[in-house]
């Protein structure tokens, strides 16, 4: 029984590659920013005090903190994404180039 050598080949190539930001963290981190300001304008701003003028309704201050989410999560998501591509196009220009091997090795067939 003779043990063979597996046969190996050895590629090398250049690649590139460039940094990205990671676009899922600056929507939560938007988000973030449009829940907190939210919560700074529902309590800075006392809009429940009498009834609104146009349904004639008086709404609690959960309410109003609702409506104004609505509002400013999507904005702190957008401009959080603003942002990031701002980012993507500044930082994201340099390209690094790096020295890859790539090794196949195969197994001989044994009869």
């Amino acid at each position: 029984m003779t043990s063979s050598t597996p046969d190996e080949r050895h590629d090398e190539s250049v690649v590139r590659t460039r940094r990205a930001p990671k676009y899922g963290v600056f929507v939560a981190l938007g988000a973030a920013a449009g829940l907190l300001a939210a919560v700074i304008l529902s309590t800075v701003f006392d809009g429940t005090a009498e009834a609104s003028q146009y349904t004639e309704i008086e709404y609690s201050t959960s309410q109003v903190f609702g409506f104004i989410v609505l509002w400013c999560v999507p904005a702190g998501i957008a401009v959080a994404m603003v942002v990031a591509l701002i980012l993507d196009r500044t930082v994201g220009r340099k390209v690094h180039e790096h020295r890859a091997v790539r090794e196949v090795t195969e197994e001989p067939d044994e009869a």
